[in-house]
């Protein structure tokens, strides 16, 4: 087997890593309910100035054909190639405290590889612990906290924190398996997975971005300015709750999930929080239908203002 090394190469700006930084991991490609991950990269690569200090290679990790990257033609001519990133940055967070960030796509080849690289960088620059996000469609009400599933050793927050302890068997993605390979050798570790709406799952729903990156936050001690997307997020559930408020199947769907959820979170050992009261669930695509004349308003909306729809 190659050297796991030769999967990424160093910048200059490696060498003035500090050491016992705590690492932040979010990668795409797989499930990401809410645009969680999504919306939690692009804050962090556009706010907290981040620099590459190790880039990992496409040509060994990426499947081009099944995530074909852009090229852009100027009229006459191929102008611009613009191939995804999978890159550890060293960044900073709002008040300037540093930490490592791990962020691109999910590698579509050499798992086993690609862990055994980003452990050689852990223990290069003796980083102090880690922090993943991934977000899982679920069905719960938009009008309650998005609540999270946690994993790892970091037993404080698990027991804090998790909502949902399930015993069960899931895909696994690429992070699934860099927290197992952590908790073999007792580095802190925990993943945070969001329990998003699943009528939401297909659109940007900035909650999940500002429940990811509190996640974050509490697990490293970094802080986010976060009111963009918090004015973001008030403006999305006011559209929402609007047209909730109009549509009386619609409301009905949403109540019966928010009954579910209280009655779960109040601990009552009767109920499951994916069954409601007649035993039946209700499902994506009755809710996702009742919402679909809200995400076209929303789409109207953001064209005759100008603004850009987050989907």
């Amino acid at each position: 087997m190659d050297d796991p090394e030769s999967l990424f190469e160093l910048s200059p700006d490696a060498e003035s890593v500090p050491a016992g930084l705590p690492l932040v991991a979010g990668l795409t490609g797989f499930a990401d309910a809410g645009a969680a991950v999504t919306q939690t990269i692009d804050y962090l690569l556009e706010t907290c100035d981040p620099v590459i200090i190790a880039k990992f290679e496409n040509d060994l990790l990426l499947d081009y054909r099944a995530r074909r990257p852009t090229i852009y033609f100027d009229q006459d001519h191929l102008e611009s190639y613009s191939p995804p990133v999978l890159a550890l940055y060293l960044a900073k967070d709002a008040i300037g405290q540093p930490f490592l960030l791990l962020a691109g796509y999910e590698p579509d080849f050499r798992w086993e590889g690609f862990n055994t690289a980003v452990l050689s960088l852990i223990s290069k620059f003796s980083v102090k612990s880690t922090t993943w996000v991934h977000a899982i469609p679920m069905p719960v009400p938009h009008t309650r906290p998005i609540g999270v599933t946690v994993s790892g050793n970091r037993s404080e927050l698990i027991e804090t924190y998790s909502v949902w302890r399930p015993h069960t068997q899931v895909l696994a993605n690429a992070l699934h398996l860099f927290e197992f390979r952590l908790q073999e050798s007792d580095h802190p570790i925990v993943g945070f997975v969001l329990l998003v709406p699943h009528y939401l799952s297909d659109t940007e729903f900035p909650d999940a971005g500002i429940k990811s990156l509190d996640s974050i936050a509490t697990a490293t001690g970094l802080v986010f300015a976060l009111d963009e997307i918090q004015e973001e997020s008030r403006e999305f559930i006011e559209k929402l709750d609007k047209q909730v408020e109009g549509n009386p199947e619609l409301a009905k769907l949403v109540a019966t999930l928010e009954e579910r959820h209280d009655s779960y979170m109040a601990g009552n050992p009767l109920r499951s929080q994916l069954i409601s009261e007649d035993g039946k669930l209700p499902t994506a695509d009755e809710i996702a239908a009742e919402l679909e004349i809200f995400l076209a308003l929303q789409r109207n909306g953001d064209e005759e203002t100008g603004t850009t729809n987050p989907e």
